[in-house]
């Protein structure tokens, strides 16, 4: 069983979805036995086309992504859990640290930017986790 990654940002459809697809890319490339999820406490409806389409130039094809509400018992099921900027106090299970990145650049300013941001936060996370 794969441990898990909860990445949690407010819409579920950008800041956490970028992180969810590259460490899923990368734990997949390194075969580390690593498994990332996503989702909101306000999911949109859809992904937006930024969104994906920065992804797509990266080689990452989250066309059939569908964002989704942040759940107390999917957080309980993960082994680390990411916030960019919810309060994930009443669903995060109280024992477990909620790792906050609420510095990220806005993906609606500029997907470039947050990319870098994302992915190397995301290599950093990758590599005490591989540890």
């Amino acid at each position: 069983m794969p441990r898990t990654v909860a990445f949690v940002c407010l819409h579920g459809s950008a800041k956490s979805l970028i992180a969810a697809e590259y460490l899923n890319r990368a734990a997949r490339e390194r075969k580390l036995d690593l498994l990332a999820t996503t989702s909101g406490p306000e999911p949109d409806p859809e992904v937006p086309p930024n969104v994906l389409d920065g992804l797509a130039l990266r080689g990452i094809d989250a066309r059939a992504r569908v964002p989704v509400s942040v759940t107390a018992a999917a957080l309980a099921r993960a082994d680390h859990i990411v916030s960019f900027g919810c309060d994930l106090r009443g669903l995060a299970p109280a024992e477990r640290a909620v790792e906050r990145w609420d510095d990220c650049p806005a993906v609606s300013d500029d997907f470039d930017i947050a990319w870098s941001y994302i992915s190397a936060r995301v290599e950093r996370l990758l590599e005490r986790l591989a540890a």
